[in-house]
């Protein structure tokens, strides 16, 4: 008998058939992690540690190894995120550039510090390393999309258009 919980969600048909086909363009189970870690975020909306438990099994690997690169990456949405997650880069480029002034506009707009979620569960604050979006600092990712070249006016009027 193993003495590892129970897992409690499962892929849909759909996933297993994405993971399957993943399976068989990837070396080993190992380099699948990144595309099935995005997989039951899309299926269940973030990564809380339900979801690792059942990544860690179908991939065959530790949970701890599947927390590792977790933790490593800023882009998977975990659990308590807000509807938006804002992520600020704050390379050197972006800081070249006003990315502290960015964060502190955002930090006074929301009433949060970057790692906070607001209390309505709307935004979620992330201070973050390179976007990779250095020729058009500075950057800040809303969910999925970038919006380059900011300045405070423009983040103002992200800001309005997120709160509809």
């Amino acid at each position: 008998m193993s003495d590892a919980p129970a897992v409690k969600k499962k892929f849909s048909e759909k996933g297993l058939e994405f993971i399957d086909w993943l399976l068989g363009r990837y070396p080993n189970k190992q380099a699948a992690l990144l595309p099935v870690l995005r997989l039951a975020e899309e299926e269940f909306g973030n990564i809380d540690n339900d979801s690792v438990m059942l990544v860690a099994e179908t991939l065959e690997l530790s949970p701890g190894y599947v927390w590792g690169v977790l933790t490593f990456y800023t882009h998977y949405r975990r659990e308590g995120d807000g509807k938006y997650l804002l992520q600020v880069c704050s390379t050197l480029p972006c800081a070249l550039r006003g990315c502290r002034d960015i964060q502190h506009r955002l930090e006074e707009k929301l009433g949060i510090e970057a790692g906070e979620t607001t209390e309505d569960g709307l935004f979620t604050l992330k201070k973050v390393e390179c976007l990779g979006s250095c020729d058009t600092a500075p950057v800040v990712q809303v969910n999925e999309k970038y919006h380059e070249n900011l300045d405070i006016e423009e983040l103002d009027k992200l800001l309005e258009t997120l709160r509809g």
